[in-house]
């Protein structure tokens, strides 16, 4: 057991780091990102108009918050793994997941004033890298299938 640990410091170093990392970038996000609807959707939502918003410094918001996450959840992916068609793969379904959920959350805002589940649904995509939990266990399945 203890072997596998100092074979696989690197693999574990780099996820503790990951990890952090988005830990860093959850307790900053008021900081870090212009997003009125933090405030928005821990209010009674569901009764409430949304909130005015500039809409360019909310889409640079959500595309720099999904960059962050989506170079972490990266950087771990290719670090327990080591492949870098799994890496091409994972950046081309990140980039195909962050035009259609910036498309859904534009749409969603402008035409769908009474959406505000599907508007938070679709922001959660965007802020949290909920990617990365199904990613993983996929890649390491389909490794392991390969295998034998």
């Amino acid at each position: 057991m203890l072997n596998k640990l100092k074979e696989n410091k690197l693999k574990i170093f780099v996820a503790i780091v990951v990890v952090i990392g988005f830990a860093l970038i959850r307790t900053f996000e008021r900081e870090l990102f212009y997003d009125p609807f933090l405030v928005y959707f821990d209010a009674d939502f569901q009764s409430i108009p949304y909130p005015l918003v500039d809409n360019l410094k909310l889409f640079a918001g959500l595309f720099f918050r999904y960059s962050l996450n989506s170079i972490l959840s990266l950087a771990l992916i290719y670090a327990l793994f080591q492949d870098r068609d799994i890496l091409k793969f994972s950046l081309l379904i990140y980039s195909i997941f962050l035009i259609v959920f910036l498309i859904a959350f534009f749409i969603i805002l402008e035409y769908f004033p009474e959406g505000s589940w599907l508007l938070f649904y679709v922001r959660r995509f965007l802020i949290q890298p909920i990617f990365i939990l199904l990613f993983i266990p996929g890649f390491y399945y389909q490794l392991q299938k390969t295998k034998k």
